[in-house]
């Protein structure tokens, strides 16, 4: 049971060391990563669209 406790002792130490991100911080992060996904997304699925063509091409 004191091996617990020491756990979370130092668990609380450690979470004070940390260097959290602002809310702005956080936001623009948050935006960064919907937008380059939202990119990838329309990359990926134009490239999906060109293959298709061209298979349906192909095929008949």
């Amino acid at each position: 049971m004191n091996n617990i406790v020491t756990f979370f002792k130092e668990a609380k130490v450690e979470m004070t060391k940390v260097n959290w991100p602002s809310k702005k911080q956080t936001v623009n992060y948050t935006l960064i990563v919907i937008g380059l996904s939202l990119s990838v997304a329309a990359f990926l699925g134009s490239l999906d669209y060109i293959f298709s063509q061209i298979l349906k091409g192909l095929i008949k």
